[in-house]
């Protein structure tokens, strides 16, 4: 098979808000990287209606819109993109390899960008309108949409400390939030269990399933259908809003034998830079921040991770070869 092998200075994978950022300042820098987009362009945002807490939108804009400018103004300032998986990567040596099924990349810089993916339940009714709910009443960030809430009861799927601290958080719109949990006891860390026991505002349904999350696009939730884990009893229980709170998964698989990870799989960078372990890789956004997942938190780790990598360049350079894109057989 024949596979086209290309050379930059500054490679990104991921194009949400930290990898676009990332290209925007990296393109400014007149770098021209190359955004590797994985399978759902444009992140998380690309699955989120109103997006009201992102500066310099005081009327609020749609998720896909919001990332359609993040890539215009990449583009704007020669970014280039590459729709493709990253499969296999080198990084012992620069410039760094990295293959997709028909390219292979040589990077003498790399910014990782490949955020995190929300934990779903995998239930009729939680996939993305029009399929099922998600945008129209079911969602994963309760500090991105629980403002759209305001005065509806809701369901908190999860017991650890991600579904308490959405719990919590919602008590400020909900009328009222539920927590279902499969169990009959809380994963969750002590100070976030007493924190949830304490508010008045939240009540819980023990060793129970979410089967199904029920409504329709028009009218949004009204309620799951729940299971008794103990008893097989089924029944159905009404609300206007699901959050799914079962932790979330970054997308770094496939450099878990290159750079330290924590136990789930967030990659480790210095306190003050987004350096990792290997000198020329940065980390940005959600792939490396388990805490804030925010647009605008990895917008401005996309624009560190951006600077770290220019400063490194200047420092370190790679004498650029003669054929910066060719045809190899492999």
């Amino acid at each position: 098979m024949t596979k086209t092998n290309i050379h930059k200075e500054v490679v990104i994978i991921g194009s949400g808000p930290a990898g676009l950022t990332a290209a925007i300042y990296s393109g400014r820098a007149n770098l021209q990287p190359l955004v590797i987009e994985g399978p759902q362009p444009g992140g998380q945002l690309m699955i989120t209606t109103d997006v009201e807490n992102y500066p310099g939108f005081a009327k609020g804009i749609m998720g896909p819109a919001l990332m359609q400018e993040f890539r215009d103004q990449a583009a704007r300032f020669g970014t280039e993109f590459l729709s493709a998986w990253v499969n296999r990567v080198d990084l012992s040596k620069r410039p760094f390899t990295l293959e997709t099924d028909e390219q292979i990349i040589q990077a003498d810089s790399l910014i990782i960008a490949s955020g995190a993916a929300a934990k779903w339940l995998g239930i009729p009714g939680e996939a993305p309108v029009p399929q099922g709910l998600g945008g129209a009443g079911v969602s994963a960030c309760a500090t991105c949409d629980g403002f759209f809430f305001r005065g509806k009861p809701l369901v908190v799927v999860g017991g650890g400390d991600t579904a308490m601290e959405e719990a919590t958080f919602l008590t400020k719109f909900a009328t009222k939030v539920t927590v279902i949990h499969r169990r009959d006891s809380l994963r969750a860390s002590k100070i976030m269990q007493d924190k949830a026991f304490r508010n008045d505002k939240i009540e819980f349904i023990w060793d129970t399933a979410v089967e199904e999350i029920l409504g329709t696009a028009e009218t949004g939730v009204t309620g799951v259908r729940i299971k008794n884990l103990k008893t097989g009893a089924e029944s159905i229980f009404p609300c206007e809003g699901v959050f799914i709170a079962i932790g979330h998964q970054p997308n770094t698989a496939v450099f878990k034998d290159w750079l330290d990870m924590d136990e789930i799989g967030y990659i480790k960078t210095d306190r003050r830079t987004t350096a990792t372990n290997i000198p020329g890789v940065f980390a940005c956004g959600d792939a490396q921040d388990a805490y804030y997942r925010q647009a605008i938190t990895a917008a401005g780790t996309g624009c560190m991770a951006s600077i770290d990598a220019e400063r490194f360049l200047d420092a370190n350079p790679i004498e650029a070869p003669q054929t910066r894109e060719a045809s190899v057989e492999v």
